[in-house]
């Protein structure tokens, strides 16, 4: 069953800043909620040399026809020159979550 919802994430490296990146996008009703998930751990290759850091995901849950404003506003926010930003397809879910979502990202 697709539905019109996706899940949205980012990392980023300071837990302030995530719960930021997190209720910033939920007051403009960009997303209907986010997660955020405890420190991990990013092993990635950065201007030819392999690092290692700490960073908090931040996973939104929004409609196709919100993305592209949510898109916008945490490259604006965001602090990293090249911030993740991966979007999954939700293939599925409760009628009533997914109608929750739907309703929360509305623009009023």
């Amino acid at each position: 069953m697709a539905t019109d919802i996706v899940i949205a994430q980012t990392t980023i490296d300071d837990e302030d800043a995530a719960r930021e990146l997190a209720r910033g996008a939920v007051a403009a009703r960009l997303a209907a909620c986010a997660h955020i998930d405890a420190p991990l751990t990013a092993v990635y290759r950065w201007q030819g040399a392999v690092e290692t850091a700490t960073e908090w995901r931040v996973s939104y849950k929004t409609t196709r026809a919100r993305l592209p404003d949510l898109t916008a506003w945490v490259a604006g926010q965001h602090g990293y020159d090249v911030p993740e930003w991966i979007v999954l397809p939700a293939d599925g879910g409760s009628d009533a979550y997914l109608s929750w979502v739907t309703e929360e990202t509305t623009p009023e």
